[in-house]
């Protein structure tokens, strides 16, 4: 016993993994990462400038759209530094606070998207459902209260998280299997007992992103079952098209999202590569498509982008 308290201690530094095996190629490897970075800090920059500058856009639909961008921007912000730090100067060191800080701010803001995401699902059953009521239901005031409540619960959620890993002593090996930290893995690395962490991690997952994933199925069955009862196929279509750009961010979302969540706690002997891989896309692709979708699907936000650049 005396021989393993004696292993017991805390390191100074956590280290930080690319892809293994790959180390000849990180150069390379970085180009991706350096466009995945700048074309979703521009794509979201303009998505915020466009909406701030056009009147005709300040309605829930793009408020809760501009929120999702400010999500995306500090999923960014929080993730890529270290991730290009590791490709191109082989920068793998992180201290324990930065660590923590670093998961503190990814697992927020996920739970914050998660919940835009919900709110924008909610959005479009109040407007194909109950059409007539969506102005009064919706109003700027309520869309602004509704979406500082989100943060709020992305943040208290997520806030013991650093506290809880505080706590232990860390005598495992210091090498993380991502470019970032995260708290499922953090917390593997400690000598103690971690079934608090475990436990709390769950059940935060099922009450944020399974609850909200849950919801979003839920309205998009009743979006569905309202559209099918109108006899015009034309309106049906008309309905459905405008879910399309929603529908497509939350499938982006919650489907790594969900993967990389069973995999750290269920599959233990799933494919490094595999977990490497999916956590990239869980944190870089929805940044990524977000504007291009919703800039693809908007006419409005076509002829914007086109009149911004041009002038």
């Amino acid at each position: 016993m005396s021989a393993v308290n004696d292993t017991q201690f805390t390191y100074a530094v956590l280290l930080l993994t690319g892809i293994p095996g790959q180390e000849d190629v990180y150069l390379w490897i970085s180009i991706p990462f350096c466009l995945i970075y700048v074309i979703s800090i521009v794509g979201n920059s303009v998505i915020l400038f466009i909406i701030k500058t056009d009147p005709s856009l300040h309605e829930p639909m793009y408020i809760f759209l501009s929120m999702l961008a400010v999500t995306d921007l500090g999923i960014s912000i929080s993730t890529i530094p270290t991730i290009l730090g590791i490709y191109l100067f082989n920068s793998r060191e992180i201290s324990l606070n930065a660590c923590f800080t670093q998961l503190f701010f990814i697992h927020s803001l996920q739970c914050i998207e998660s919940s835009v995401l919900l709110l924008m699902a909610f959005d479009r059953f109040i407007a194909i459902c109950n059409p007539l009521r969506h102005a009064s239901i919706l109003t700027l005031p309520r869309t602004a209260m509704m979406g500082l409540v989100c943060v709020l619960r992305g943040v208290a959620a997520m806030f013991p998280l650093p506290f809880l890993l505080k706590r232990f002593q860390y005598c495992q090996a210091n090498v993380l299997s991502h470019s970032y930290c995260l708290h499922q893995e953090v917390m593997k690395l400690a000598c103690s007992d971690i079934t608090v962490n475990s436990i709390y991690g769950f059940f935060i997952t099922l009450l944020t992103v399974g609850l909200d994933s849950l919801l979003i199925l839920l309205s998009y069955v009743m979006i569905l079952k309202t559209v099918l009862s109108v006899v015009s196929n034309q309106e049906t279509l008309r309905a459905l098209n405008t879910c399309v750009s929603h529908l497509c961010a939350v499938l982006i979302f919650y489907t790594p999202e969900i993967g990389l969540s069973v995999i750290h706690r269920f599959g233990n002997s799933s494919s490094l590569l595999l977990q490497i891989l999916l956590g990239y896309v869980s944190l870089l692709v929805p940044p990524l498509m977000n504007p291009i979708i919703y800039s693809v699907k908007s006419k409005q936000f076509r002829v914007r982008i086109i009149q911004v650049f041009i002038k």
